[in-house]
């Protein structure tokens, strides 16, 4: 009976095992607001002796707790093992890491999405091979915007095939139990419900990039730099949701700019935080971006 019975239980734990492996990740890092930044031109980070450490550092000192690291056909090459040990790294202080993957024509259908989505499928080859030092997402930099034909405040005409793109990768990373968050720009908020429901639903999360509100020499008071950051971060997430009671809608983080704030950005962040904790929909900041830091830093 006693046999029986502990052969029932470790068939229970091993079948509760295979359940976890199969549900897609959740963020990693501390409970609590989401506190992301961007790192780009990673090989050049890695590149100095101790690279890797100084980054881990400024992450703690500054409570990042998830990281968007860019993986250019550079890092996916030549790089992937001070990748992977980097992930190893950021991993045992508890940071969520996503693979940063930016283009300004992966909405377009045919070859240039076909292209991006393999840079997805190269992310899902990679945690394949460093199962230990895995990839716990996918953070989007896709930027049809920039293209001339989509300039306008009133210009969304490409959204549709944006938000394909968006769900196909949301496919491909999820089988991986990848998380997806999207940038996007104060412009997509604008479209109706319809075009902003669309948007919302292709992945679970979306980073707003809120930039160019201040800047260093425009004679404005910290505190009032706080408090345009408050109000109109209130109102973006107020726009984004406006008219929309799907159950199963993004949840959105605010970003803010270095350039826009320089030391001041700490400050500004906690107002983000202290001003839009209680909004279900709102997820944390992120800082863009590291490199943007350091420079500041020198």
């Amino acid at each position: 009976m006693r046999t029986l019975l502990r052969a029932r239980i470790l068939s229970g734990i091993g079948w509760w095992s295979i359940a976890l492996a199969c549900l897609p990740l959740v963020a990693r890092g501390a409970a609590g607001p989401v506190h992301g930044m961007w790192v780009w031109k990673t090989a050049t980070v890695l590149e100095p002796a101790g690279g890797a450490e100084a980054l881990r550092d400024f992450c703690t000192a500054n409570g990042v707790n998830e990281i968007y690291i860019s993986m250019s056909n550079k890092e996916r090459g030549s790089q992937e093992g001070r990748v992977a040990s980097l992930i190893e790294l950021l991993h045992r202080s508890n940071m969520h890491v996503e693979a940063l993957l930016d283009s300004t024509d992966a909405d377009e259908p045919g070859k240039p999405r076909e292209k991006f989505l393999e840079h997805v499928r190269d992310i899902v080859r990679f945690n394949q091979k460093h199962s230990s030092s895995r990839f716990d997402g996918i953070h989007l930099d896709v930027e049809p915007h920039q293209r001339e034909e989509n300039k306008g405040a009133g210009n969304l005409k490409f959204m549709a095939n944006l938000t394909e793109t968006f769900r196909n990768v949301r496919t491909i990373a999820e089988a991986d139990r990848m998380t997806v968050n999207a940038d996007i720009t104060t412009k997509m908020l604008k479209g109706d419900a319809q075009e902003r429901r669309m948007l919302l639903t292709s992945v679970p999360r979306v980073t707003l990039m809120m930039y160019e509100l201040s800047s260093p020499g425009d004679g404005k008071s910290a505190q009032s730099k706080a408090e345009k950051a408050r109000k109109l971060s209130g109102k973006y997430l107020e726009m984004a949701y406006a008219g929309l009671d799907d159950v199963q809608l993004a949840r959105m983080a605010i970003a803010l700019r270095t350039p826009d704030y320089l030391e001041l950005l700490p400050d500004m962040l906690k107002t983000l935080d202290a001003a839009n904790q209680s909004d279900v929909h709102y997820l944390g900041w992120a800082r863009h971006s590291y490199n943007d830091a350091v420079k500041v830093l020198q």
